[in-house]
């Protein structure tokens, strides 16, 4: 005898109680399928509705941002005048916008044409920077803003950060203090060809993963580091000065823990600082699926994501690492992406190709195709090794013990919405 077809009530979605087991299952099986059908329906009405309106997808995505810890950073309460700002969160891109608007007011009043001209170059950089508003690339004509709407703004747009960005870090933006505080790392020179000495802590066994920071590091070479009972034992300030004799730009030692990464110290040379970072999710390039075996070309840098006076040191650090002048035949890029004060290191090499027909084109960060590449795309390959950083300690100088005296050193934040870089 055929099963007699179940018709679900408006009372199935509701929740009920009863003290028999497989009335209970019954009930909870008809409430998934009521609430299934309901969004199923739900789903597809607002398809139609968008295939007749496009504009309503639009608003839609708009809209529908993920409330992520991001979206929720807060930054500190300070003036234009940070001082060392080495343990301030604060973007330094958004203060000197407000310093190039009050100085613009400022010629303005004045009745000068100076001021005219500097409002026109601050509004053509945030119609350029998705440090403000990504969404503002309309051509419209600007008009008087809308009176305060009555209506509630939503969880998301309350807790959203309105400088939030994902845009390379502008380098030009540094600091005085900062330059003035580490002349070496914020010199107005050419900085000279970098050139790396790797080694590795006492007693370590992570000599294929310091050869591996070679192929990474342009210039760089391998020293192992000795601990036989009958060898010297030579500490990091006699490292750091064989090394700034014989013309290293910098010395990176690699620590381990239980046979595997755990650390890089950074030491710029002649005088320092030193860069304690923590390392994590260390993966080979011959572990990843796909993978690609890197050159001996100069790769190319971005930095993605460094705001605050810390975060710029760090950026200026790892800029010295490599050459201004990257061989772009070899398409190779080194990429540190900065996301909730931890550095994500990756290495790729990238392709230009036609686009296949069965391929959209490039989207924006704002929902919308990107004007003049509508008929390529670009291919990436990983090559490895890939591996995440964390900012633990910067030193100052060069020591005899580390931790003895330090320009910066994290904390415990117990606020999770603040960031450090």
């Amino acid at each position: 005898m055929a099963s007699k077809k179940v018709n679900l009530s408006a009372k199935s979605g509701m929740p009920f109680k009863t003290g028999n087991r497989e009335k209970r299952q019954k009930l909870h099986i008809l409430r998934k399928k009521t609430l299934d059908n309901t969004k199923r329906d739900e789903r597809f009405r607002r398809r139609r509705e968008e295939d007749r309106d496009p504009g309503l997808r639009e608003e839609r995505l708009r809209k529908n941002i993920p409330l992520s810890l991001e979206r929720k950073r807060v930054w500190d309460d300070v003036d234009r005048d940070t001082g060392d700002g080495l343990g301030v969160s604060v973007d330094v891109e958004r203060l000197k916008r407000q310093k190039m608007e009050e100085e613009a007011r400022l010629h303005l009043e004045d009745g000068s044409d100076q001021g005219e001209q500097a409002i026109d170059s601050a509004v053509s950089e945030n119609d350029h920077d998705s440090m403000i508003d990504s969404a503002s690339d309309s051509d419209e004509p600007t008009t008087a803003p809308p009176p305060p709407s009555s209506r509630r703004k939503s969880a998301t747009e309350r807790a959203t950060s309105p400088t939030y960005s994902t845009a390379s870090t502008n380098l030009d933006l540094t600091p005085s203090a900062l330059a003035t505080r580490f002349p070496t790392l914020f010199s107005t020179e050419p900085p000279p060809e970098p050139k790396t000495l790797i080694t590795t802590s006492l007693n370590s066994t992570l000599h294929n993963e310091a050869r591996l920071l070679t192929t990474l590091f342009p210039n760089s070479v391998y020293i192992p580091r000795s601990a036989h009972r009958h060898s010297h034992k030579y500490s990091v300030r006699e490292i750091a000065s064989f090394a700034s004799n014989r013309s290293y730009t910098a010395v990176l030692i690699l620590k381990e823990d239980q046979k595997k990464p755990t650390g890089l110290t950074f030491v710029h040379l002649p005088k320092g600082p030193t860069f304690h970072f923590s390392i994590s999710t260390w993966v080979e390039g011959r572990r990843l699926p796909g993978h690609g075996n890197p050159t001996e070309h100069m790769p190319e840098l971005i930095l993605n994501n460094f705001r605050t006076p810390l975060g710029l040191l760090t950026a200026h650090l790892f800029r010295t690492m490599f050459p201004p002048q990257p061989e772009l035949q070899g398409r190779q890029v080194v990429t540190l992406h900065n996301q909730r004060d931890y550095i994500f290191l990756r290495r790729h090499r990238y392709v230009f190709r036609e686009k296949r027909q069965t391929e959209k084109n490039v989207i924006g960060p704002d929902g919308k195709e990107v004007k003049g590449v509508q008929g390529l795309r670009a291919g990436l390959q990983e090559l490895g090794p890939r591996f995440t950083m964390k900012l633990r300690r910067i030193d100052r100088g060069i020591q005899r013990g580390s931790g003895q005296e330090w320009e910066w050193k994290g904390k415990m934040e117990k606020q999770r919405t603040k960031f450090q870089l």
